[in-house]
Formats: C-alpha cells, structure tokens, sequence
C-alpha cells in the first residue's frame, strides 16, 4: 500500500515542479541590475529561525507520514518536457537570411512591357507637345488678323510671340468674356442712337426683399419703368449684369415686357475676372467709349474704366426713393447737348452728388437766360410793372424756355405717345409676344434625333408642320395661291 502512495506522490510532485518551472518569469536583461543580496543574519537571529523551524518539522511530522524523496530532476530530464515558455525571444536571435534573391528585385515579363510602353507613350505624348507648341507660333490667319486689328504689314511679331499669345489665349478663357466683341456693330444712322448707356440690375433697377408674408421677392425701384422708357429716347440701353441668364432674364422680361427699350443685354459671361473680381471691360464692347456712360452700384465692377461710369448709391428697398429719377435730368442733357467726349464730364462730377449738383447748374443757366432775355427784349415791355416791383417775376415768366427745355418738352411728348400706343394695342402685343414664345418653344428639338437634325442644318420639324399648317390655311380661305410643290 505504501509503495503505490508514495509513486503517486512522487508523481504529483514532478508535475507541480514542471509547473513552477513553466511559470517562473524570464530572466531580466543583463542590462537591469539585480537586486543586493539580503544582510547576514545575526546569531540571535540565528536560534530563532532554527527553534521556530524546529517546532514547526515536528508539528508536521506528527501529522503527515514521511514520504520517501525522488531524485531531482536535472536539466537533462527536462529535455524532453515540452516547454510553456511564452516569452518574448531574445532580439539577438535573428532570423538569418539564407542568401536567395528577393522576388521585389526581379520584374515579370508582363511588368517589364507595362514599363516599355510607358516609356514610349511618355516620349511620344512629349513629341507631340513640342510639335503642338511648334505649330502654335505659324503665321496669324486672316481671322486672326481681323480679330486682333492687325494686318501683314503692321504685324512685328516673331514665333516665340505668337507661341505665347496662342497658349496664353488657351487659358484666358477662364478670365475674358466670351467674346472679343460683346456688342454688335452699330446701326447705321439715324437708327442709332448716339449714346450709349450701360445699366446694371442688382440695386440699381431691382432689390431682393424679405417679409415673413412672403419670403423672397424681387421688388423694382420707384420710377424704374418711366426710366427705362423715358430715357432710352436719348440712349441705346444696355444691360450689363454680373448675374447669368437664367437669373437675369426673368426679371429683364418683367422690366421690358415687349422689348420696346432695352436693345441688349450681357450677363456674367461679358465680364473678366481680375485678381477674383468681377469686372465690366468696357474695351470690349465694340463702341467708341467716348460716347458710353455706365451706371453702376459697385465700384470693382468699373475698375477698368471709371472715367465712363456714374456710381450710385445701392437701393435697399425704400418705396419712396427717387434716386433713379433724380439722375435723369443730368442723362438728358448729355444726349440732349452731345458733347465729343462724355469722360471728361463724367470725372468732374466723380465723388458728388450729381442730381444736387447738376440741379445748381441748370438753375444758374436757367438764370443767366433770364437775365440776357431781360436785357435784350424785356426791358422795356415790363415798365409799369416795373414800378410795382413785379417786372423780374412777370419776365421770367414770359421768357421762351432754353434749348434744353424744348428738347425735354419734346421728349415728354414723344414719351407719352409711346405709352398711349401701348395701352391701346397691347392685346395685339401681347399676342405677338405669344407667337414668338410659341415660335421659341418649337425651335427646342424633343428628342436626340431632332436635335442631331438640327445640327446638320435642317429646320425643326414642328416649325415645318406651323409652317403646312398656316399654308393650308391660307388656301382654305383664299388668301394665297397653291404652292407649285417645290421646296
């Protein structure tokens, strides 16, 4: 019985030892240093560890049998225990290498080709770039020259030169308007007007309006319609705006319904963008700049020429605002006068108040008429009033008008003949205004193939239909003879 007992006694005790084993930390780093050894102990110190140790051997030989002691266990045993250890390995054991070629040094057949081919397309897109730039600095064409203003003659410019100005013309239209020319060519006389007058929209003509009734609107400035109507007797207007089209267009449509005073209008892609601001180049309008006069509430959209432009104060939405129409005396009187240039006008009034000050003048003309018509032909027709000290007020009076306030009695009739005819025909205006949005609607093709029909030159097909519509029509009721059949 006691020989088994003490085999599995044994036995527990190798396994616990293996345990502890596998459990003991890793040895610290050479590095660290270790921990000084403990004080001897003193003799009295001595006799009680070994009297203590002594009570306790033989508390625990009365209880438990003595068990006979196995061999320690040596490193050599241990050899064939399978080891728990789980720390980190030592960072001087290295995997070595073993000598064979790494596979990142060597390229695959189909790698090498991908290399091949673009070396080739970087040398042939480099070729094509030097002979693109070649080719840029050719000769001028004669739509060049036209565009330019130049001719075989007066051009001085060399290869490099024109290389450059056709590469820089490749990014300007990023910064220049559309077009090197925003207007067409005037009308010949006496359709066209002398002068020309520039208006932009936002704050001049209109303001965006906020109320909790109803939300945004676009409101227009007192006087705005009379203006528009008055004063393009004297001026081809035009609407110079920085906003789009597509913003732009429904409010000009509310402003001139039947097209009667406004004769063109350019949107934000007429304008240049200098250093991130919009402005209003006036060099490429295609008018002679002394006879143009722009209105305008902002200075940077003038920046290029403020000698042509009259600086307004923003309308903010104030329903009894007259600013508009207090600049129209001094607008009349330029067209009305027809000075050679308007700049040298224009930047004398720079910086003022022009309807204060333009009203000082005219009162002092007005004035000086007075006095010279007193001088020449009323002074001897008022001489008993003359003695009551009512001669100067009945002269003046009786004095014929100015030139300027014929011309301005002129076109205030003329004005009002132009409204009346409106009143009177606009059914008939307003059906024309239909035809042509009628007419407009059809010109947009409704599918992909119509509109490859129209790209190639060929009418659209629902103006053709309108168009045998009102032919049959017409013969249906006698107004025109068949047609022949040809096209």
């Amino acid at each position: 019985m006691f020989p088994v007992v003490s085999r599995s006694i044994a036995r527990r005790a190798a396994t616990h030892s293996i345990r502890c084993m596998a459990q003991k930390p890793p040895t610290p780093p050479k590095s660290a240093q270790a921990p000084p050894p403990p004080p001897p102990p003193s003799e009295n110190q001595n006799q009680q560890s070994s009297s203590k140790d002594a009570a306790e051997s033989a508390k625990d030989a009365s209880k438990t049998p003595e068990v006979p002691r196995e061999p320690m266990m040596t490193r050599q045993n241990l050899t064939s225990v399978p080891s728990l250890d789980f720390s980190p390995p030592d960072p001087k054991e290295e995997a070595q290498t073993t000598g064979a070629r790494s596979s990142r040094d060597t390229l695959t057949s189909a790698e090498q080709q991908r290399q091949t081919m673009g070396r080739i397309t970087f040398a042939i897109l480099t070729v094509a770039l030097g002979l693109g730039l070649w080719n840029m600095g050719r000769e001028w064409d004669e739509e060049e020259l036209k565009k330019k203003k130049l001719t075989r003659e007066t051009d001085q410019s060399g290869r490099w030169d024109r290389m450059k100005t056709r590469v820089t013309e490749m990014f300007d239209v990023f910064v220049e308007p559309a077009w090197s020319e925003l207007l067409p060519p005037p009308y010949p006389p006496p359709h066209q007007k002398p002068y020309t007058l520039l208006l932009s929209i936002d704050d001049l003509l209109v303001t965006s309006t906020w109320d909790r009734q109803h939300g945004w609107r676009t409101a227009k400035r007192p006087g705005v319609d009379y203006f528009l109507a008055y004063i393009s007797q004297f001026y081809e207007i035009v609407i110079f705006t920085s906003q789009h089209s597509y913003t732009a267009m429904p409010v000009l449509d509310s402003l001139d319904r039947y097209n009667f005073f406004i004769t063109h209008k350019l949107f934000r892609e007429a304008t240049r963008s200098v250093n991130g601001q919009v402005v209003k180049d006036l060099s490429y309008l295609n008018r002679d700049l002394s006879k143009v006069i722009l209105l305008d509430t902002d200075p940077s959209h003038v920046a290029s020429h403020p000698e042509n432009a009259i600086i307004l104060p923003k309308w903010k939405g104030d329903p009894r605002d007259k600013g508009l129409i207090a600049i129209i005396p001094f607008l009349e009187s330029i067209a009305i006068y027809k000075p050679q240039d308007v700049r040298p006008i224009l930047t004398a009034y720079q910086g003022k108040d022009i309807p204060t000050e333009y009203a000082k003048i005219e009162a002092e003309g007005k004035k000086k008429h007075i006095e010279e018509w007193q001088q020449n032909k009323g002074n001897t027709s008022n001489s008993f009033g003359s003695f009551f000290g009512l001669s100067s007020s009945r002269s003046a009076q009786n004095a014929p008008p100015t030139y300027l306030e014929q011309k301005r009695k002129e076109a205030q009739q003329q004005y009002q003949e132009e409204q009346a005819y409106i009143n009177k025909n606009r059914d008939y205006l307003e059906k024309l205004l239909k035809q042509d949005q009628d007419m407009m609607a059809q010109m947009v093709p409704g599918n992909f193939w119509e509109a490859l029909d129209q790209l190639r030159g060929n009418p659209p097909k629902a103006l053709l239909e309108a168009k045998e519509k009102a032919e049959r029509e017409a013969q249906a009721t006698g107004q025109m003879p068949p047609s022949s059949g040809k096209a």
